[in-house]
């Protein structure tokens, strides 16, 4: 490789990785139509492991909208990206695979909470304050990033939920299932 290529390469991971956390951040702060911005024209993100829905990106940010309301506090933590270019018709670069592992606590908006001052009572029988997460949940997310005229943007998102941890009675979603 020549040092252009390899700088390339660099800058194309700094992208990447910038993408990813564009992706936690809107997710996060409920920047729903920064979430949908994310996305190349036709992507897609499948949640169902999670108990979600799979669609379009715009699609999947209208149900995130409607669905994470009920929590007041979301904070992703992306860690562990494993970036891998594929090659397209003889040229490096195009297509991205990411693969990232993540943690994912939440609590909930007050008119949702078990009790009117907000503490709560965990699975452990313990009264925890209202600052602690009322659900938790990790696994892997699979993305996968095309190059586009306007920067990379996400083809594919698909989340593999591994483990859920809660510590409230939950709604029931139209899956039957809480949400993560």
């Amino acid at each position: 490789m020549t040092q252009r290529v390899e700088l390339a390469a660099v800058l194309d991971r700094l992208a990447i990785d910038s993408l990813i956390t564009d992706y936690a951040i809107a997710v996060d702060d409920g920047d729903w139509d920064g979430y949908r911005q994310l996305f190349a024209p036709g992507g897609r993100a499948d949640y169902r492991s999670a108990g979600g829905i799979e669609g379009t990106g715009p699609e999947v940010g209208d149900w995130l909208a409607e669905t994470l309301r009920m929590f007041a506090m979301r904070q992703h933590l992306i860690v562990n990206r494993r970036i891998r270019f594929d090659v397209r018709e003889q040229d490096v670069g195009d297509t991205a695979r990411v693969q990232a592992d993540y943690s994912n606590p939440m609590r909930l908006a007050t008119e949702h909470r078990p009790d009117a001052d907000g503490a709560h009572e965990s699975a452990e029988g313990t009264t925890e304050p209202a600052t602690a997460p009322d659900f938790e949940c990790g696994g892997r997310y699979e993305f996968t990033a095309v190059r586009t005229h306007t920067g990379w943007r996400l083809r594919q998102v698909l989340v593999q939920e591994k483990w859920r941890r809660q510590h409230w009675s939950a709604p029931a979603t139209r899956t039957g299932r809480p949400l993560s």
